[in-house]
Protein backbone atom coordinates (compact mmCIF):
# COMPACT_ATOMS: atom_id res chain seq x y z
CA UNK A 1 0.00 0.00 0.00
CA UNK A 2 1.22 3.54 -0.97
CA UNK A 3 2.63 5.91 1.80
CA UNK A 4 -0.42 8.67 2.02
CA UNK A 5 0.65 12.32 3.39
CA UNK A 6 -1.17 15.14 3.64
CA UNK A 7 -0.48 19.07 2.79
CA UNK A 8 -2.42 22.60 3.23
CA UNK A 9 -1.15 25.57 0.72
CA UNK A 10 -2.73 28.73 0.31
CA UNK A 11 -3.19 31.13 -2.45
CA UNK A 12 -4.80 33.62 -4.69
CA UNK A 13 -6.35 34.23 -7.94
CA UNK A 14 -5.27 37.75 -8.85
CA UNK A 15 -7.22 40.44 -11.20
CA UNK A 16 -6.03 44.03 -12.25
CA UNK A 17 -8.28 46.38 -12.67
CA UNK A 18 -7.75 49.11 -15.66
CA UNK A 19 -8.78 52.46 -16.13
CA UNK A 20 -11.09 51.37 -18.62
CA UNK A 21 -12.55 49.10 -16.03
CA UNK A 22 -11.64 45.87 -18.02
CA UNK A 23 -9.67 43.42 -16.08
CA UNK A 24 -6.67 41.24 -16.68
CA UNK A 25 -5.79 37.53 -14.03
CA UNK A 26 -2.72 36.59 -13.66
CA UNK A 27 -1.50 33.04 -14.61
CA UNK A 28 1.82 31.14 -13.53
CA UNK A 29 3.20 28.60 -15.65
CA UNK A 30 4.30 25.82 -14.14
CA UNK A 31 7.75 23.68 -15.01
CA UNK A 32 5.41 21.00 -15.39
CA UNK A 33 3.39 22.76 -18.36
CA UNK A 34 0.35 23.68 -16.66
CA UNK A 35 -0.76 26.89 -15.71
CA UNK A 36 -2.36 27.62 -12.50
CA UNK A 37 -2.13 30.55 -9.56
CA UNK A 38 0.36 31.20 -7.16
CA UNK A 39 0.11 29.09 -4.25
CA UNK A 40 2.34 27.25 -1.72
CA UNK A 41 2.91 25.28 1.65
CA UNK A 42 1.49 26.46 4.96
CA UNK A 43 4.45 27.37 7.12
CA UNK A 44 4.62 26.64 10.56
CA UNK A 45 3.28 29.87 12.70
CA UNK A 46 1.46 31.02 9.18
CA UNK A 47 -2.23 31.44 8.44
CA UNK A 48 -4.01 30.83 5.38
CA UNK A 49 -4.02 34.55 4.53
CA UNK A 50 -0.77 35.28 5.64
CA UNK A 51 0.78 32.30 3.02
CA UNK A 52 -1.14 33.62 0.48
CA UNK A 53 0.43 36.92 0.64
CA UNK A 54 3.88 35.45 1.30
CA UNK A 55 3.37 33.03 -2.01
CA UNK A 56 2.24 35.64 -3.98
CA UNK A 57 5.19 38.20 -3.16
CA UNK A 58 7.86 34.82 -3.48
CA UNK A 59 6.42 33.56 -7.26
CA UNK A 60 5.33 37.45 -8.72
CA UNK A 61 7.38 40.23 -7.29
CA UNK A 62 4.11 41.56 -6.46
CA UNK A 63 4.05 43.11 -2.39
CA UNK A 64 1.52 43.12 0.16
CA UNK A 65 1.10 47.09 -0.43
CA UNK A 66 -0.27 46.56 -4.22
CA UNK A 67 -3.00 43.88 -3.64
CA UNK A 68 -6.12 44.57 -2.05
CA UNK A 69 -7.95 41.71 -0.14
CA UNK A 70 -11.28 41.05 -1.52
CA UNK A 71 -13.81 40.54 0.87
CA UNK A 72 -15.85 37.34 1.25
CA UNK A 73 -14.25 34.84 -0.91
CA UNK A 74 -12.02 32.03 0.18
CA UNK A 75 -12.42 28.89 -1.41
CA UNK A 76 -10.96 25.53 -0.87
CA UNK A 77 -10.01 22.66 -3.44
CA UNK A 78 -8.74 19.37 -3.11
CA UNK A 79 -7.10 17.08 -4.91
CA UNK A 80 -4.49 14.34 -4.47
CA UNK A 81 -1.60 13.13 -6.66
CA UNK A 82 1.23 10.57 -7.28
CA UNK A 83 4.74 11.86 -6.26
CA UNK A 84 7.63 9.20 -6.26
CA UNK A 85 5.49 6.10 -5.11
CA UNK A 86 3.75 8.23 -2.32
CA UNK A 87 0.05 9.42 -2.36
CA UNK A 88 -0.65 13.48 -1.48
CA UNK A 89 -4.02 14.35 -0.86
CA UNK A 90 -3.80 18.41 -0.70
CA UNK A 91 -6.18 21.04 0.03
CA UNK A 92 -5.39 24.51 -1.07
CA UNK A 93 -7.10 27.68 -0.12
CA UNK A 94 -7.27 30.60 -2.04
CA UNK A 95 -8.12 34.28 -1.41
CA UNK A 96 -9.27 36.81 -4.53
CA UNK A 97 -7.05 39.96 -4.78
CA UNK A 98 -7.09 43.21 -6.48
CA UNK A 99 -3.37 44.03 -7.94
CA UNK A 100 -2.57 47.96 -8.00
CA UNK A 101 0.62 46.77 -10.53
CA UNK A 102 0.65 44.70 -13.26
CA UNK A 103 4.83 44.54 -12.79
CA UNK A 104 5.60 40.95 -12.56
CA UNK A 105 8.79 39.39 -11.59
CA UNK A 106 7.98 35.33 -11.37
CA UNK A 107 10.91 33.39 -9.33
CA UNK A 108 12.92 30.48 -10.24
CA UNK A 109 9.61 28.00 -9.28
CA UNK A 110 7.79 29.46 -12.85
CA UNK A 111 8.59 29.28 -16.22
CA UNK A 112 6.38 32.50 -17.62
CA UNK A 113 3.31 34.58 -16.41
CA UNK A 114 0.34 35.93 -18.47
CA UNK A 115 -2.05 38.42 -17.53
CA UNK A 116 -5.23 37.58 -19.32
CA UNK A 117 -9.15 38.16 -19.77
CA UNK A 118 -11.56 36.18 -18.22
CA UNK A 119 -12.23 33.92 -21.32
CA UNK A 120 -8.71 33.35 -22.31
CA UNK A 121 -7.71 32.84 -18.59
CA UNK A 122 -10.15 30.33 -18.57
CA UNK A 123 -9.29 28.53 -21.86
CA UNK A 124 -5.35 28.51 -20.66
CA UNK A 125 -6.09 27.88 -16.83
CA UNK A 126 -5.21 23.99 -17.44
CA UNK A 127 -7.05 22.21 -14.69
CA UNK A 128 -10.86 21.76 -13.60
CA UNK A 129 -10.36 23.05 -10.13
CA UNK A 130 -8.56 26.40 -11.49
CA UNK A 131 -11.35 26.74 -14.14
CA UNK A 132 -14.19 26.58 -11.58
CA UNK A 133 -12.30 28.85 -9.19
CA UNK A 134 -11.66 31.28 -12.04
CA UNK A 135 -15.65 31.15 -12.62
CA UNK A 136 -16.47 31.72 -9.19
CA UNK A 137 -13.61 34.62 -9.12
CA UNK A 138 -14.88 36.21 -12.12
CA UNK A 139 -18.45 36.14 -10.46
CA UNK A 140 -17.45 38.05 -7.59
CA UNK A 141 -14.88 40.50 -9.89
CA UNK A 142 -17.99 41.41 -11.88
CA UNK A 143 -20.18 42.07 -8.51
CA UNK A 144 -17.25 44.07 -7.73
CA UNK A 145 -16.85 46.49 -10.79
CA UNK A 146 -20.59 47.34 -11.00
CA UNK A 147 -20.92 48.30 -7.53
CA UNK A 148 -17.98 50.18 -7.78
CA UNK A 149 -18.63 51.48 -11.39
Amino acid sequence: MAKVIYEHSAGAIIFYLAEDESWLYLLLHYPSGHWDFPKGVVEEGEDDLETAFREVYEETGIPREKLILIDGFREEVRYRFYSHGTVVKKSVTFFLMRSLTMDVKISWEHRGFRWLPYSEALKQTTFKTGKELLMKAEKRVRELVVKEG
